[in-house]
């Protein structure tokens, strides 16, 4: 039975082949069979409704990810499709990037590059500040949450934490649970670590932000939508927010294409695919989403913004693992088992 991969480069195709003869290869969701019933994704493939009415015989879809953000959860139960994730891969990889983008912004080494490369450089210009003492906020205490917290302490930061599931008695020497608004308050640094869900989209959001010691450095390595982009903006124009360390956003194009030829696509699109009433009537979801794509492009030409390319979960030991339990869920579903079956209400490390 054909196991269909996307998003895949040439060391994991090799691997899937070898460990899986049935695995074929898709550029594009469009290029899966209307007759797949197997099939293997990463973050950035929307299985929604749409694409399920379109492959009615789908069964399995076994996600090379943690996060379940990208599937509708909801219509994959009501039409009984198994979705499998993996747990844990994360933990320390996505910990020790959260610290790389946290001290390339403390000892600010996007402007310290800068400065030795056009050889205008000045002590105070690049001025850094020491994490010792300072106070870090943890949202989200699963494992990663966990990791991280156990390197602050390495560096001789207070730590605080709240979970939208709070256990007070985990509290302990290495952190200490607070309601939400006490760590806004609180927080020198604020790092994010929850998945995407209703009540976490938006969650640094204007009253957020509003909320938050002045100067404040924010890192998110969970999801983008997490943080209002634009409230972002607004935050970093007023000081309020004094940097950022961003691995994703809440529209990763501008990660790997200019805004403007991204937009340029858009309305070339629009102009092919409908008449020129249609192209022209205003849409809101539209508007909605160019303006969201502006806000993303903006913060990333902010001097202090730190981004990389969702690749806090990019180490070898990590997509090793990611692989060879994606196999593993693959070969024992269709031996007629089950391991790591995800479900609307899955909590991610």
């Amino acid at each position: 039975m054909p196991v269909y991969f996307l998003e895949t480069e040439k060391p994991e195709q090799q691997f899937f082949a070898e460990e899986l003869p049935e695995a074929l290869f898709a550029e594009e969701l469009a290029d899966v069979p209307a007759d797949a019933e197997l099939l293997s994704v990463f973050i950035q493939t929307k299985i929604d409704r749409a694409f399920l009415d379109a492959h009615p015989k789908l069964r399995l879809v076994a996600t090379r990810s943690t996060g379940l953000d990208h599937i509708d959860m909801t219509e994959c139960a009501r039409r009984g499709i198994t979705v499998s994730n993996v747990p844990d891969y994360g933990e320390n990889t996505v910990a020790e990037h959260t610290f790389a983008l946290i001290l390339a912004l403390s000892r600010r080494l996007r402007g310290a590059l800068e400065a030795a490369r056009k050889g205008n450089a000045t002590f105070e210009s690049i001025r850094a500040f020491d994490l010792k003492r300072k106070t870090l906020g943890v949202v989200g205490v699963g494992r990663v949450g966990r990791s991280v917290i156990r390197i602050a302490r390495g560096f001789e930061m207070r730590v605080i934490a709240y979970d939208l599931h709070e256990h007070p008695e985990e509290s302990g020497v290495d952190f200490e649970f607070v309601p939400f608004e006490e760590l806004l308050r609180e927080s020198h640094v604020i790092t994010l670590h929850v998945p995407l869900t209703a009540a976490t989209h938006h969650l640094l959001g204007r009253d957020a932000f509003s909320k938050c010691r002045r100067g404040v450095i924010i890192v998110n390595t969970a999801r983008g939508a997490v943080i209002d982009t634009a409230a972002m903006n607004e935050a970093m124009d007023s000081g309020i927010v004094g940097g950022a360390g961003l691995d994703v956003l809440e529209d990763e194009r501008v990660l790997r294409q200019e805004h403007s030829a991204i937009i340029g696509d858009q309305i070339l699109s629009n102009l092919q695919t409908r008449s020129p009433h249609e192209a022209h009537r205003r849409n809101p979801e539209r508007v909605q989403e160019l303006e969201k794509l502006m806000e993303n492009s903006r913060l990333l030409a902010r001097p202090n913004v730190v981004f990389t390319p969702h690749a806090a979960f990019n180490s070898v030991e990590a997509v090793e693992w990611i692989n060879r339990v994606t196999v593993e869920n693959i070969t024992l579903f269709m031996n007629g088992a089950s391991v790591n079956v995800a479900s609307a209400g899955t909590k991610p490390a």
